[in-house]
């Protein structure tokens, strides 16, 4: 399952790992938008495949930021 970003912004913080297992709600990173903190939470439970950004890089609307399995 690809989690998509919700709007344009930087990667302030990426609360898990590769190969981390997550349950559904859990927070994945946070994105800064307009000086507001933007938890990017896993739509379903898994275990984190892949991270396609990292701290600090910009992200748009609709940008891959992770996988999940």
């Amino acid at each position: 399952m690809k989690v998509l970003s919700e709007v344009s912004g930087s990667v302030w913080k990426v609360e898990v790992a590769v190969g981390q297992t997550v349950a559904e709600g859990d927070t994945l990173l946070i994105v800064e938008s307009m000086k507001m903190e933007i938890p990017v939470s896993a739509p379903k439970a898994g275990t984190v495949v892949d991270i396609r950004t990292a701290e600090g890089e910009p992200v748009a609307d609709g940008q891959l930021l992770v996988i999940l399995n």
